[in-house]
């Protein structure tokens, strides 16, 4: 993967002292495979910025971003966009909203949604993803690159939702980990489950941004298990203030209950 030169993952930065849209880097997505539904959803738990007054306000932010969109925000840009706001005055939180969404949008090349919500939002309650965790299951494997020849399904139909909490990649620019938790809903032939397990493991050492990784893992099952429908959704724990849970389906572009914190985020 080119890596853009432009990005501030990874370097030492200084923090913008006011307003400054131009700090955003947009990455190019690969190419997106037929028929692919989701978004990039994130949240943001630093933001700040003030009334007229001076008053600094406080908020949390939810923020999704179309997976069909020619770019995905780097992540680093994006917290030192939000961070440039701590002393940009705007009247009101529809205001703020609107100038961020403007930003956002013109930086993925696609309409971006972006919400404020007071800090003692039941948005944000800790919760659970719902399914069955594989994490017990009693696998061996020293496999730590992708290895989807793990992959396999029978011919017995199933409608089934599967988790695991042991998924973990790095990223591509500074070589940090980044966990997740995964959540996979599918129906089809029953997706041997050790196999699964053993294949999501495989990303241990994998260098992929949260997006390509959940595309891989989406194009992946869909290939070596032929499943009618498919959602691959992950929740990963938050680095800089933010965190972010990409969602890729074969039929939704959103998940349809999806719970807003996991414990660790």
């Amino acid at each position: 993967m080119d890596i853009n030169s432009n990005f501030s993952l990874g370097l030492q930065t200084s923090y913008p002292d006011s307003y400054n849209p131009s700090v955003l880097c947009p990455i190019e997505r690969p190419p997106r495979l037929l028929g692919m539904k989701g978004t990039d959803l994130w949240t943001a738990y630093e933001i700040s910025w003030a009334l007229p007054s001076g008053k600094p306000q406080v908020a949390i932010a939810e923020l999704s971003v179309p997976c069909l969109s020619p770019f995905l925000i780097e992540s680093k840009s994006l917290k030192l966009y939000l961070n440039s706001l701590n002393s940009y005055q705007v009247a009101d939180w529809a205001e703020l909203e609107t100038l961020v969404i403007a930003d956002l949008t013109a930086v993925a090349g696609a309409d971006v949604e972006f919400k404020l919500f007071p800090l003692d939002s039941a948005q944000f309650l800790v919760t659970s993803l719902e399914g069955f965790c594989l994490d017990e299951l009693p696998i061996a494997t020293s496999t730590y690159t992708p290895t989807p020849d793990f992959l396999s399904a029978s011919v017995k139909e199933v409608e089934e939702t599967l988790t695991t909490h042991l998924f973990r990649s790095t990223c591509p620019v500074t070589n940090q980990p980044d966990w997740a938790s995964i959540q996979i809903d599918y129906t089809g032939g029953q997706i041997n489950q050790e196999g699964l397990l053993k294949y999501l493991i495989s990303y241990r050492h994998h260098q992929g941004f949260h997006e390509h990784c959940v595309e891989m893992m989406f194009s992946d099952i869909l290939e070596y298990c032929q499943p009618t429908s498919l959602s691959v959704y992950a929740r990963f724990t938050r680095r800089g203030g933010l965190d972010i849970n990409p969602f890729r389906s074969t039929h939704f572009d959103f998940p349809p209950l999806y719970p807003c914190r996991l414990p660790r985020q």
